[in-house]
């Protein structure tokens, strides 16, 4: 039975090949994808959401546009050293491109039509996320499951020493998430930053003939990847943090759990850490923490995916 499933982002290199693994998943079907600020703007990440939906033929798949800052209604900072101006690394949407976009209520009436079959993933900043707790808190409590990208317990941040930018964007939103979502998965850092995507696995994809991204494969991986050299040298390749979110969910094998409620330091000096509470008499949660990957299962969903025969 495919997996349905709502995607709440901000493509960003890696929600951008997050996206193109779920749309070319036989087993996971994309029904709606929100966006929000967070890589570039909001808008810049509803036009390469509308682009990479397009390309797979999917016009089908509402994008539904969400937050444009966090609450505190600070200047937001973007990263294109990271990911490109546009998002996507070199790679632009056409300035002629056309395409439809879908109110907010489409949210709730998403749920309302799946249900408990609703899965909602989010590899973006918690903002819009959190709004949709807000403003639909009957309809939430429909969906299955959710899993978030987001966090780094105990090991270091990747925005400042101690928190990953996810967390670090909108820590009240974040918190406010990983306190009401049920059913809930965090990917923090612990496991994703050793998602790594190799030149190697890059150039089998882009020759491959049957995959509608291959063209834009080794451009965004070298632009992603050039990063990574100057801040871990030595790296074998480049981390995609948002895609192994997606894989989990399919696939929750590829990593190993903890279960305790995590919490989201909203302070200055500390602000976006995520922590839990590890002392021997405290209690343990419900939110399952992946915090060990399976690297060779990991490598091997992504290419049999995006390596059709």
């Amino acid at each position: 039975m495919t997996k349905k499933i709502l995607f709440f982002c901000d493509p960003g290199i890696d929600d951008s090949l997050a996206i193109m693994y779920a749309l070319m998943d036989p087993d996971i079907e994309v029904v709606g994808i929100v966006t929000s600020y967070g890589n570039v703007t909001k808008q810049q990440a509803t036009a390469n959401a509308a682009y990479l939906v397009q390309l797979a033929g999917r016009k089908d798949i509402p994008i539904i546009p969400g937050a444009s800052k966090p609450v505190q209604q600070e200047e937001v900072t973007f990263y294109p050293e990271i990911h490109g101006e546009e998002g996507i690394g070199p790679i632009q949407p056409p300035g002629y491109m056309q395409y439809q976009t879908y109110p907010f209520d489409t949210i709730r009436l998403l749920i309302e039509r799946f249900k408990n079959e609703l899965i909602i993933v989010d590899t973006g900043r918690s903002t819009t996320l959190a709004t949709a707790f807000i403003l639909f808190p009957d309809y939430i409590k429909m969906v299955n499951s959710f899993y978030v990208m987001g966090g780094a317990f105990f090991v270091p941040g990747n925005v400042t020493a101690l928190a990953e930018a996810n967390f670090y964007g909108d820590p009240t939103s974040s918190n406010f998430v990983l306190k009401f979502a049920h059913n809930l998965t965090i990917t923090p850092l612990n496991v994703t930053q050793f998602a790594i995507i190799t030149p190697n696995v890059v150039e089998k994809i882009s020759r491959n003939k049957k995959n509608f991204y291959a063209f834009m494969m080794a451009p965004i991986f070298e632009y992603y990847y050039k990063f990574y050299k100057e801040k871990i040298p030595g790296i074998s390749g480049a981390p995609i943090h948002d895609l192994l979110t997606i894989i989990v969910i399919k696939n929750p094998e590829v990593v190993d759990y903890i279960y305790y409620d995590a919490n989201v330091v909203e302070g200055i000096e500390a602000r976006g850490q995520s922590y839990i509470d590890l002392r021997p008499t405290s209690k343990k949660g419900s939110t399952g923490i992946a915090m060990n990957l399976h690297y060779e299962a990991f490598l091997e969903e992504f290419t049999k995916v995006m390596l059709p025969e």
